[in-house]
């Protein structure tokens, strides 16, 4: 009998608590507004969800999406929303942006969401904070600065460029360039990480694992059996195996010293070894995805810019006159690639590889009229910021010329690798990469787009076709 009246109370009070934990969710997320009465101007949406899923609506990488030009409109530049579960600032202003990205650790700190920290690993650059940052990017830069006009890379990268470009002419006149980007830049970068080359069998083995890593990464993250994001997580445990096995190959064989960043990294004894893998994944996720994404997008904008691409061949033409027919590009050629850096910072600002940034104020700021409360998070927005007609004229429109001029590509108005204290360190090897890459694509072949295949961002950045391409060989090649 008193089991039957406990059932029965619970049924009776299940509406009780149901409404207690309804009143509950609608408090905890309104609670932040009436807190805080002096942050921007915005809304909240829905409890929970908040207007996140209206923030990730998919829309072309050269717009803003209806979410920002809707809120830009109502709120102004500046306003806060809800977003990833969390009370947010969203930036599109470039002052605010520019502030935010040289205030990291004093003022601001990077916050991604967790689930990313679940994938990348504890140790990744992108997700450690403080001095563990500062001596992980150290020793990034470290590697670029010596990395970056080295011979050896020159020559890798050519002959990488070389080898995919001559594999097109058995293919019909029709390829998915996405893919044959992809294959360069991972060619490139795992060359230079593990001074692997693309016939060796672990190298595909890698891809593989990294293909499904990649997956996941942008996946719903749900940590399920089967699931993308699950299975991520379990490539990278598997790439992260494969990479301490070549680390203890090094070791034992130490008197075959190679020309790469992991014979760098297994000099110094800054890092542990957890920390040295992670940083192997970290460098083959920006050398990968970044770098292939950036050469679609110039080959993108190119293929709808007839003058533009003259203007690009005619360049690659005259540095090409100044050499005998099998003479390797070196550094000196790529400081000519004048018009090929306006090109590629073209796209950048049009493309909006990286459309955001995830911080978290560490302490109630006050910047001009806006107060952003303390433990909010922030989304500098660099997309708004590279298509607002007020800093860029015709923002719509693919102008390489508006690059030239002195420090044209560093002002704060151009942010394609976010800024501060995390400006993504290899950037400038992914612009060599694409130059080089451009100098053979412009001199054998032309090419137009194959349908109305356009960068989508989802809010990761794709061309959801592969950006198919129809190319024809140019008779004389050099």
């Amino acid at each position: 009998m008193s089991m039957m009246v406990g059932v029965g109370d619970l049924v009776l009070a299940a509406p009780a608590i149901l409404l207690a934990l309804l009143l509950t969710l609608v408090l905890s997320h309104f609670l932040p507004l009436l807190l805080n009465p002096k942050a921007p101007r915005g809304s909240f949406g829905w409890p929970l969800v908040g207007e996140t899923l209206r923030f990730l609506t998919p829309h072309a990488s050269n717009t803003l999406g209806s979410f920002l030009e809707d809120h830009c409109s109502r709120y102004g530049r500046v306003f806060k929303s809800h977003l990833f579960c969390t009370p947010t600032v969203v930036s599109c202003d470039q002052e605010l942006n520019h502030f935010i990205l040289q205030n990291e650790e004093r003022l601001f700190q990077c916050s991604y969401p967790r689930p990313i920290h679940g994938i990348l690993g504890k140790s990744s650059m992108l997700v450690v904070l403080g001095e563990d940052h500062k001596r992980l990017r150290n020793l990034a830069l470290a590697l670029v600065t010596s990395t970056k006009l080295k011979p050896s890379y020159l020559g890798d990268i050519e002959r990488i460029a070389l080898h995919i470009v001559g594999s097109w002419h058995g293919k019909g006149g029709n390829i998915t360039f996405c893919e044959e980007a992809r294959k360069f830049a991972f060619s490139v970068i795992v060359k230079q990480v593990l001074g692997l080359s693309p016939e060796e069998p672990v190298t595909a083995m890698i891809l593989e694992d990294f293909l499904t890593f990649m997956k996941g990464l942008i996946s719903f993250p749900l940590r399920i059996p089967g699931t993308p994001y699950a299975k991520a997580v379990q490539a990278r445990e598997r790439i992260s195996s494969t990479v301490k096995g070549i680390i203890e190959e090094r070791r034992k064989a130490d008197c075959c010293k190679r020309d790469d960043f992991l014979n760098v990294l297994l000099s110094t004894d800054e890092l542990s070894d957890e920390e040295k893998v992670s940083f192997v994944l970290d460098s083959l996720l920006g050398g990968y995805e970044t770098t292939s994404l950036m050469i679609s997008m110039v080959v993108y904008f190119l293929g709808q810019s007839a003058q533009d691409l003259d203007l690009v061949k005619r360049e690659h033409q005259g540095i090409r006159s100044t050499k005998a027919k099998e003479e390797c590009l070196s550094s000196e050629d790529y400081k000519k690639m004048e018009y090929t850096q306006h090109v590629i910072n073209e796209a950048l600002r049009c493309g909006n590889i990286v459309k955001f940034v995830h911080r978290k104020a560490l302490k109630d700021v006050r910047y001009k009229e806006y107060l952003i409360p303390s433990g909010w998070k922030v989304l500098p927005v660099f997309s708004a910021v590279h298509l607002n007609p007020s800093l860029h004229g015709n923002a719509q429109q693919f102008q390489p010329c508006r690059w030239e001029g002195p420090s044209q590509g560093t002002s704060k108005k151009f942010t394609p690798f976010g800024g501060g204290t995390r400006l993504c360190p290899g950037s400038e090897l992914a612009k060599v990469e694409a130059a080089f890459f451009l100098h053979h694509l412009v001199l054998n072949f032309r090419w137009k787009i194959d349908g109305d295949d356009i960068p989508m961002a989802y809010p990761y950045v794709e061309f959801p076709r592969g950006l198919p391409i129809e190319i024809e060989p140019i008779c004389s090649e050099s």
